[in-house]
């Protein structure tokens, strides 16, 4: 296994190409983002980009023209003590891994884009993420710039980002193997892991383990910022600390993934640090219930809306079970519930599906249903990555067991 090559990426804009109807698209991979002071920090790129081009370098662009089907890479001014410090792509490694034949400066691209002004009163690009107003950090400026650069040129400027959403959600063969793959050295870590649970002081140790797992293996690290949630730290949906000790009677909920191959794993368990009580025990039962529930009813054609309805239907039953809601209609529920069951997941760890209206055949998407109880100091989740096959589903993380 050796990943998505140029006959992928080449592939891929061909069938961008067929979506463009005779249009063009601009696209902007990101830049290089500020860490501390003068250093920056590890640079990952744009899923859109890298789908289309291979190219995991800052500052390069991507020019499309579907009538003629033909594409052009933008290469970045680069200063020789930037190339020094940082090296730089060479072009011909830019055309080995992308496919693409022609490369281009700044300067010539901007000679592109303004004759193709003449002819197309319409551009298409990569925008920034959607509800992007509710994240909480800053984004990444390259698509932004590249929008404004091209308001300034032609009369209108198009969003194209769901239509690649679209086409993203489906996985290929290469795709999903690389996925797997990702999947089993996450799963593998895990098993040393819960093999070794009693040896951990501290949430770092555990995380520890991970990242050397995945380098020792050659994958990129970690696909997001592991969490490694001891106690009443799994009720933070995302906390990312991981330096609290470990203490005997709690639970270690773990969500981890890989990244390799350009894809990411995304698998979450909660393991027991010695002699759990009744009521975590019952906690966790009802997490693992719920999720082979859930997971049960997958498959082609079901709507979104039809599932979204039965997650709610055994999520709810789970925590009357539990004596933390009344009934269907208690408020509380979204309390102990407070996340959505899952998402896309593919070069993202949150993978865009395109807004279908119902499972598709080659979709792949987590299942992570959670409860925590703040006020008894108890978190659990357990998340797995199902492939939608044309008879069902596929759990591609089933090897691994979800026992406390």
């Amino acid at each position: 296994m050796v990943g998505p090559d140029k006959i992928f990426f080449s592939g891929n804009r061909g069938r961008v190409y067929d979506e463009l109807k005779g249009g063009i698209l601009a696209v902007a991979g990101y830049t290089q983002m500020q860490r501390g002071n003068d250093v920056a920090t590890m640079f990952e790129q744009e899923g859109n980009f890298w789908y289309l081009t291979g190219v995991e370098h800052p500052d390069w662009w991507l020019l499309m023209d579907a009538k003629r089907r033909r594409s052009w890479l933008v290469a970045p001014d680069i200063e020789e003590r930037h190339q020094i410090f940082d090296g730089s792509l060479t072009l011909d490694d830019a055309k080995k891994i992308s496919g693409v034949d022609e490369i281009i400066d700044r300067q010539e691209a901007d000679s592109w884009l303004r004759q193709a002004a003449r002819t197309h009163q319409l551009v298409h690009t990569v925008d920034i993420p959607a509800h992007s107003e509710y994240f909480g950090f800053v984004l990444n400026p390259a698509p932004h710039d590249l929008r404004e650069k091209l308001e300034r040129i032609f009369s209108k400027v198009d969003d194209f980002r769901l239509e690649l959403s679209r086409l993203r959600s489906i996985k290929q063969p290469v795709e999903i193997a690389a996925m797997e793959s990702a999947i089993d050295l996450t799963i593998k870590s895990f098993s040393n892991v819960r093999k070794n649970i009693d040896s951990y002081r501290y949430e770092y140790e555990v995380e520890a383990e991970f990242t050397y797992d995945f380098r020792r293996a050659g994958a990129r690290g970690h696909a997001y910022d592991p969490i490694v949630a001891a106690g009443a730290n799994a009720c933070t949906l995302h906390y990312t600390h991981n330096n609290d000790k470990l203490k005997k009677g709690e639970m270690l909920l773990i969500d981890i993934g890989a990244r390799q191959y350009g894809y990411a794993a995304d698998i979450t368990r909660t393991y027991a640090i010695g002699k759990v009580t009744k009521r975590q025990q019952a906690v966790h039962d009802a997490v693992r219930e719920a999720q082979q529930k859930i997971i049960a009813i997958i498959e082609p054609n079901l709507a979104f809306e039809e599932y979204q309805k039965n997650v709610d239907t055994i999520m709810q039953q789970a925590l009357i079970d539990l004596d933390l809601i009344k009934g269907a209609d208690d408020p509380a529920y979204r309390k102990y519930f407070p996340h959505s069951i899952g998402h896309g997941l593919g070069i993202d760890v949150h993978d865009a599906l395109g807004r279908p209206r119902a499972f598709e055949t080659g979709m792949v998407l987590t299942v992570e249903p959670g409860i925590y109880i703040p006020e008894e100091g108890i978190g659990v989740r357990i998340e797995d990555n199902i492939l939608v096959t044309d008879d069902g589903h596929r759990n591609l993380s089933a090897k691994l067991s979800t026992n406390l």
